[in-house]
């Protein structure tokens, strides 16, 4: 369940790359930041390393 949750935040984290420079989508991009974020932060209090 760990390497899925990590996966999750890398693939949003590349999509609020893409859609930040690519499409300009305003806010929807923003909440896929913040899904990203919390997902790691999750993955750091569990003690589990990001990378």
């Amino acid at each position: 369940m760990g390497n899925l949750l990590y996966i999750l935040a890398v693939l949003l984290i590349i999509g609020w790359l893409v859609g930040f420079f690519a499409f300009h989508a305003g806010g929807l991009i923003h909440i896929l930041l913040v899904i990203a974020l919390v997902a790691i932060i999750i993955r750091v209090l569990q003690g589990k390393p990001v990378v």
